[in-house]
């Protein structure tokens, strides 16, 4: 590992022609567009400054990726933080991850304020919100392929995947595939060997885990009734922001349990909080700025965002060197490419939640079923930067024509 230390105090150089002005409308455009969550979020990182403009290399992406699953925070943009510093330094990654996530704050703050005042209780937009949330499915569904194309390339990655995929449907945490894939896919040379270990070591935690309590979205919650203040608001989204670890979702049951467990918002508010926060075009956890307003308006939507989005600003940041030097050591690259082709997996398996979750608010399956099969053959033969937010207009239209 000395290398490794040595390396990280090696000020990295900066290649990528581009002032900071550019720089950050370059990424607002990217969170204007940021629909369909993490997975069309990074295909669209990874398309736009890796494929098309050539900012680093591909494995180097694949590798910093992995290494970004690691950290707590939404991988979208400590991404978009990461890659604005390979750009400009510190102030570029700052700004990058200012442009990513502002759409989307804008964004949820107007719908918190339109929430509130106009659409709570109003079943007659229930078709719209299903009509987006289909169409989305199709968006992330062609966006898990367009990764896996560029991750799954053996038979055993193939097979990491598809085991934390399964790992992922019987609800093990994210983070045992993760490590089951790295000690695996570093005996690469023996892949029936690293076949094995994964499963046993995926199969063994999974056991020893039933063991543990757990919060969850349908575990029960003693209302406290306490006041919601700046501070408490901030202290719940950095809890969040700690604790999302492998995506969003490992954050919800925690602010959950810090805000509906408080008396500040009701379960329906919140799970609409997540299903609004899946159709706009940022990070899922902009869910906790809805969360955030209707708990105590604008000041407080500001709190709970700034603690859920530290943590991402901060690790990405302080240790920008020290990831640069993990990413480009060589004797890490094994490790590295198991960990990328199980976070395939998991997103995979996050993608079948969604898709059972949804398909169960459904009362017209071949209506559904169609305009998810419409979606996704456009999001799979057309491109273009307005494919995303067309997609999602349309979706709402005809859910809201079609769908009760």
């Amino acid at each position: 590992m000395t290398d490794i230390a040595d390396a990280a105090r090696i000020p990295p150089t900066y290649s990528v022609q581009i002032s900071l002005i550019a720089l950050f409308l370059k990424f607002l455009r990217f969170g204007a567009l940021a629909f369909g969550g993490p997975v069309a979020q990074i295909a669209m990182l990874r398309q736009a400054l890796v494929e098309e403009e050539r900012w680093i290399e591909p494995r180097r992406f694949n590798r910093l990726l992995a290494v970004l699953q690691l950290l707590p925070g939404p991988e979208a943009h400590e991404l978009c933080v990461h890659m604005g510093m390979i750009a400009r330094g510190r102030i570029g990654g700052l700004l990058a991850g200012l442009g990513f996530m502002l759409p989307g704050f804008a964004l949820m703050l107007v719908a918190g304020w339109l929430y509130t005042g106009w659409i709570a209780g109003n079943r007659t937009l229930a078709g719209l919100l299903l009509g987006v949330q289909i169409v989305v499915l199709a968006i992330i569904l062609r966006a898990v392929t367009r990764i896996g194309q560029h991750i799954i390339e053996s038979r055993l990655l193939a097979t990491i995947a598809i085991i934390s995929l399964a790992a992922t449907l019987l609800g093990i945490p994210f983070w045992v595939p993760l490590a089951a894939a790295a000690l695996a896919h570093a005996l690469a040379d023996r892949p029936w060997l690293a076949a094995a270990i994964m499963l046993a070591m995926t199969i063994g935690a999974g056991w020893a885990l039933t063991l543990m309590t757990v919060p969850t979205m349908t575990a029960p919650i003693a209302t406290i009734g306490a006041p919601a203040t700046l501070a408490m608001l901030f202290i719940a989204g950095l809890k969040g922001g700690l604790l999302t670890f492998g995506g969003a979702y490992t954050a919800i049951p925690y602010v959950r349990a810090d805000t509906v467990g408080r008396g500040w918002i009701s379960d329906a508010a919140f799970l609409d909080g997540i299903a609004l926060a899946g159709i706009l075009p940022a990070p899922l956890v902009i869910f906790a700025t809805f969360v955030g307003y209707v708990a105590g308006g604008p000041i407080g939507a500001a709190a709970i965002t700034a603690g859920m989005f530290l943590p991402a600003f901060a690790f990405s940041m302080l240790f920008f060197e020290r990831l640069e030097a993990i990413v480009e050591h060589p004797a890490l690259h094994h490790a590295l490419a198991g960990v990328a082709a199980a976070v395939v997996g998991i997103i995979a398996g996050t993608f079948i939640d969604l898709a059972r979750t949804t398909a169960g608010h459904v009362q017209t399956p071949a209506i559904a079923l169609l305009l998810f099969a419409v979606a996704l053959a456009v999001a799979w033969r057309v491109k273009g930067a307005w494919v995303t937010p067309a997609i999602v207009a349309a979706g709402g239209l005809l859910g809201w024509l079609a769908l009760p």
